[in-house]
C-alpha cells in the first residue's frame, strides 16, 4: 500500500494529512508551528507516521505547502497554498456539492479563491499585508477580552444588543480601540458580534473582486468559529459550507496532489 503526505507549514500552525492510494484519509495531526519550522515540522510527521505504524519508507511521495513549505527539504515537492487549498476544497466538500468560491483565513493572511466548473482555479485575491481580519488578529481579540480564542463564537451568540462598530482596520489600531470600548462599559458579546461583522465586510470587499457563486465554502481554523460563519452569511447573503476539519484542508489538497503526481510520474516512467 502506497501512502501519500500533505504538508502544510502556516504560520500559526502545522497540519499534515496521510492518504492511501484511494484517497482515503488514513491520519492527521495539527499543532502549533512554534519557532523552529523544519524541526517541529519533521517531528510532527514523525509522530503521526510512529501513531498510525506506517513506516516512513512506506510514503511514496510528501507535498509541502504554505508559509513554510520551501523550508522542509524532506518533501518531494511544493506547491501553492492556492492550488492545494482548491484541490482539497473540492475533496471536502463532496458531500455538499460542487465549490464555486472559497474563503480561507489563515493565521496572517486570508484568500477567497474562484473555481471554475471542473474545480479549477480561475482566480483570486489576498489580504496578505496586514493582520486585521485573519486568525492573529482573532487571537488578540480573545487575550484583550480575556477568553479562549475557542470561546468567541459562543460569546458572539450570546449577544443581545446591535453588535459594536468597529472601524480601524489595522490591527494594532483595532486593539487600541477593543480596550477603549471596553473602558466605555461595552458589553464583551456585542464586541465580539462586532469584530466577526468587521471581519465579514473585509471579507466581503476581496470577495467582490473575485465574484461570490454558491457554492461558498470556508476553511482554516477561524471557520471552526459559528459567530464569524453567522457574519459571512448575513454580510455574502449567501449560504458557508464548512466541512468538518477546516483546518486541514490545503494539507488534504497537498496530500491528493502527491498521489496524483506520484503515478503520473511512474507512467512516464514506465512508458
Amino acid at each position: 500500500m502506497d501512502y501519500f503526505a500533505g504538508i502544510d507549514i502556516g504560520s500559526t500552525t502545522i497540519k499534515i494529512v496521510l492518504t492511501d492510494s484511494e484517497d482515503r484519509i488514513i491520519g492527521q495531526h495539527c499543532q502549533p508551528t512554534g519557532c523552529h519550522f523544519h524541526k517541529n515540522t519533521l517531528a510532527a510527521f514523525e509522530g503521526l507516521l510512529a501513531r498510525e505504524k506506517i513506516a516512513r519508507k512506506e510514503v511514496a511521495y510528501i507535498f509541502s505547502t504554505g508559509y513554510g513549505r520551501k523550508l522542509f527539504k524532506e518533501a518531494d515537492e511544493s506547491i501553492s497554498e492556492i492550488s492545494a487549498n482548491a484541490m482539497g476544497a473540492n475533496k471536502a466538500a463532496e458531500k455538499f456539492g460542487k465549490v464555486k468560491t472559497i474563503i480561507n483565513i489563515g493565521g496572517q493572511d486570508l484568500k477567497v479563491i474562484g473555481l471554475d466548473e471542473d474545480g479549477h482555479v480561475k482566480n483570486f485575491t489576498m489580504n496578505d499585508k496586514c493582520a486585521a481580519g485573519t486568525g492573529r488578529f482573532l487571537e488578540m481579540t480573545a487575550r484583550n477580552l480575556e477568553m479562549d480564542v475557542a470561546e468567541l463564537g459562543a460569546c458572539h451568540k450570546q449577544a443581545k444588543g446591535v453588535p459594536l462598530t468597529i472601524n480601524s482596520t489595522c490591527t494594532v489600531f483595532a486593539e487600541s480601540e477593543i480596550i477603549s470600548l471596553l473602558a466605555n462599559g461595552n458589553g464583551k458579546e456585542e464586541l465580539v458580534a462586532g469584530i466577526h461583522y468587521s471581519i465579514a465586510r473585509r471579507i466581503s470587499r476581496l470577495a467582490k473582486r473575485v465574484g461570490i457563486e454558491d457554492m461558498v465554502f470556508f476553511d482554516g481554523g477561524p471557520a471552526l468559529n459559528e459567530g464569524l460563519i453567522e457574519a459571512l452569511e448575513t454580510e455574502l447573503m449567501h449560504k458557508i459550507v464548512v466541512p468538518e476539519f477546516p483546518q486541514m484542508t490545503t494539507a488534504l489538497g497537498a496530500a491528493l496532489i502527491a498521489r496524483e503526481t506520484f503515478y503520473y510520474l511512474e507512467d512516464v516512467a514506465n512508458g
